[in-house]
């Protein structure tokens, strides 16, 4: 068996996936938390990109926490940068910053704001928030990466609703055309936006199906099961002259019983009894 063939089959055994479970499991349990704490957010669409972002920081991204703007790293831009909770209990988890800077989520001059800020967090790469702008930027560092002779990956992470903005697909349309076969747009399928209902509010659907008319290779998974997140970005890395697409379908609000597909919980802060319950489901207090 090849080397990378070992590594695969490494990160598909049991243990290795009841590892990430587990991680995936105390994320969420700091999401719901910061938010708590902070009394504003957006648990919804960060509880159901958990399972996604543990896979690629802990089974896939080449990254160095100590080093965060090593030139080597992979990219990974979180696009739909409401969910930003998701990504700090990551980064800290990791050992981009102290986990200390979870009790000062959205507090004035504080380090984490309610949307990440390339400027002030180690680990994130672009400034996001206004929907529809991050793979844009993922185009031009999967082109910066080309002319610079560095085989860095980008991986970019959109919300669904997200796909209503006409500059993803302009951006989609660039990274097909230039080939751009490093670049990974992951889509978090949930079905629900601020609005409502996806199909109800501007329909992107169907999917997957717009994404292969743009020219990108694409594959569907269940955005929960850690089998599938590993093998669909093991499967975004092998060489194929065009960008690749995962669309993950997930549920908004996931593992949190009253919040999950439940569309009220996009932007509001569970109140202390609501989060002492939700923290009790995940096994913690």
């Amino acid at each position: 068996m090849r080397e990378t063939e070992r590594a695969a089959a490494r990160r598909l055994n049991d243990s290795f996936v009841r590892e990430l479970e587990e991680r995936a499991r105390g994320i969420r349990a700091e999401v719901v938390r910061m938010i708590a704490r902070a009394g504003s957010g957006h648990p919804g669409g960060s509880l159901s990109i958990v399972d996604i972002l543990t896979a690629l920081y802990f089974a896939r991204l080449n990254h160095r926490p100590k080093d965060p703007r090593w030139a080597g790293r992979d990219r990974m831009i979180l696009s739909k940068g409401h969910a930003a909770p998701a990504l700090y209990a990551i980064l800290g988890e990791c050992g981009y910053f102290p986990k200390s800077e979870f009790l000062k989520l959205r507090r004035f001059g504080a380090m984490l704001q309610g949307h990440p800020d390339a400027t002030r967090v180690p680990g994130v790469e672009t400034s996001t928030g206004s929907l529809g702008q991050g793979l844009s930027v993922g185009v031009g560092m999967a082109l910066a990466g080309r002319l610079d002779r560095r085989d860095y990956r980008v991986y970019v992470c959109l919300g669904d609703g997200e796909l209503e903005e006409g500059e993803v697909w302009e951006a989609a349309m660039a990274a097909a055309h230039y080939r751009l076969d490093r670049l990974c747009a992951i889509v978090d399928f949930n079905g629900l936006q601020i609005d409502g209902r996806i199909q109800d509010t501007l329909n992107p659907e169907p999917i997957p199906a717009k994404w292969k008319a743009f020219g990108w290779d694409v594959c569907e998974i269940d955005g929960h099961d850690f089998r599938q997140i590993i093998r669909a970005l093991d499967w975004a890395a092998g060489p194929k002259g065009k960008p690749s697409a995962i669309v993950a379908r997930t549920v908004k609000g996931k593992g949190v019983s009253f919040m999950e597909a439940q569309v009220n919980w996009h932007g509001v802060a569970p109140c202390a009894d609501e989060a002492r319950r939700a923290l009790a489901e995940l096994g913690e207090s």
